[in-house]
């Protein structure tokens, strides 16, 4: 327990303190937002902060802080230590940036912004990778969520039966103005997951078995089976593993879809930053809830290997009774499809911005909503969740590592500061290091050792920030490069 508070209360530190830094280095002004200044009433549509932070926070949150977190905590306790840290100094660095360049680059999505600051290849690069992606998001958050519905209602309404369901909603998420289904809803599913982090933490502090069975981060060192029970190396993959509940690429395709909506720059911090640290918050919990109702880590292990669904189900029904259990569900349910419909959402944006296609006109936005939704439905008719999961998180943390790069040549190429600029920098080098290292060394990408992959990795991402530093201050300074064509 011990533990498990002190690392929330590092978490919620490092907000209030870490996140005023970065918004005073970006030197947040009163300029004119998109949202302001040419409002469509489909896309660009002002919004409140509560609202704006609720989808924001919905929209990044999905199965990442749950599924992933529970993975995780196959590493134990542990995983503490990446959520928090990895949610103080990436992911709210990312998640804040990418809002940030997106609203004063006009509401731009991610793709577009790469290719401004690194380069026409890596524009071409991104604007496939993110399309990918989010489809992949949208797929991955399509088929659980049925799964669970199925749980919860007759046999006669399986899971297929839901599945048509969600995808239907996508597509009218996906087509409709963003004020009209989005706006709407998300304060309903955002108490639904509320409740849910709440009502678990409250039963683990209260209950004295649950709070007896709460395992501290020493009781670990030295102990036989500390690390993962199939001995999966820590380094990369539980960086890569947890995904969302840390820092995620994906969260950058979804923060402009809100930088579209802000009314003033000054909601950033709350809005990119806090919503981050939200969900490192529902990661903690999910991840300390995983720990101690099952025991240890083997046995966690054992029980994911039967269905992740199936996981969280007994822990909310078990935990917090039939009536909690159902509310918990419910919010675990909300989770994943209010990221699924944003992320098909994000694909038709994504192609718009590409292809310069007007989506104030209902029929382009059809033009492109069936199609996308069209390829995410024969997509979830492949693979297993597992499969399709370890494809996302590492395209996942990839594009992180690319966002946060962009974000440090944002930061440079407009007069910031270098302490301004390595606060992206360096957790841009340590993603690169653990993306490297994943693709590596991971079973289904290039399976090699971690003798090989390790010291690559390494090696790696000394070179990107050695170009970084060669590009950004010696060529620059020098004139070699031109900031208006590079």
């Amino acid at each position: 327990m011990i533990t498990f508070l002190i690392s929330l209360v590092v978490l919620v530190v490092g907000f209030a303190l870490y996140s005023r830094l970065i918004e005073r280095v970006f030197r947040v002004d009163d300029r004119q937002t998109p949202a302001v200044a040419h409002p469509d009433g489909v896309d660009y549509t002002p919004m409140k902060t509560w609202r704006l932070f609720l989808i924001q926070l919905l929209n990044i949150a999905g199965l990442g802080p749950i599924f992933g977190a529970l993975a995780g905590a196959c590493w134990g306790p542990r995983v503490y230590l990446w959520i928090v840290f990895g949610t103080i100094l990436g992911g709210g660095v990312h998640d804040f940036l990418s809002g940030m360049m997106s609203e004063r680059h006009d509401g731009a999505s991610i793709s577009e912004i790469v290719g401004i600051y690194l380069g026409k290849f890596m524009l071409q690069v991104m604007r496939v990778f993110s399309v990918v992606l989010l489809i992949l998001v949208g797929v991955n958050f399509s088929k659980n969520p049925a799964q669970l519905l199925a749980i919860l209602t007759p046999e006669t309404l399986d899971a297929n039966f839901w599945l048509a369901v969600v995808l239907i909603y996508y597509f009218i998420a996906t087509f409709l103005p963003i004020d009209k289904v989005i706006g709407k809803l998300y304060p309903i599913f955002g108490a639904c997951l509320i409740i849910m982090a709440l009502g678990l933490m409250g039963v683990m502090l209260i209950d004295p078995s649950y709070r007896a069975a709460m395992p501290e981060m020493w009781q670990y060192i030295g102990v036989e089976g500390m690390g993962h029970p199939t001995n999966t190396p820590i380094w990369a993959q539980m960086f890569v593993t947890v995904a969302c509940g840390a820092i995620s690429g994906f969260h950058a395709t979804q923060s402009p879809m809100v930088a579209r909506c802000m009314t003033s720059e000054k909601e950033g911090r709350k809005v990119f930053y806090g919503a981050m640290v939200a969900e490192g918050a529902i990661a903690l919990v999910w991840a300390a809830a995983g720990v101690t109702f099952y025991g240890n880590v083997a046995a966690l292990n054992e029980a994911l290997a039967g269905g992740q669904s199936v996981v969280v189900e007994n822990i909310c029904s078990s935990m917090m009774g039939p009536v909690g259990g159902v509310l918990a569900l419910l919010g675990v349910i909300a989770c994943p499809i209010t990221s699924g419909d944003t992320a098909f959402r994000s694909a038709r944006l994504t192609i718009a911005d590409w292809f310069k296609i007007d989506q104030g006109n209902w029929k382009n936005r059809l033009l492109l909503s069936v199609p996308v939704l069209g390829i995410g439905a024969l997509i979830t008719q492949w693979g297993d969740f597992a499969t399709l999961w370890k494809y996302f998180s590492w395209s996942n943390q990839t594009l992180a590592m690319m966002v946060l790069w962009a974000g440090a040549v944002y930061l440079h190429r407009n007069g910031f500061p270098p302490v301004a600029c390595f606060m992206a920098a360096l957790p841009a080098t340590f993603m690169s290091a653990v993306s490297v290292t994943y693709f590596v060394q991971a079973p289904e990408c290039l399976n090699m050792s971690t003798t090989l992959a390790y010291p690559l990795g390494i090696l790696v991402a000394a070179l990107f920030l050695g170009i970084f530093i060669w590009r950004e201050w010696v060529m620059r300074k020098n004139d070699v490069l031109n900031p208006a064509t590079v």
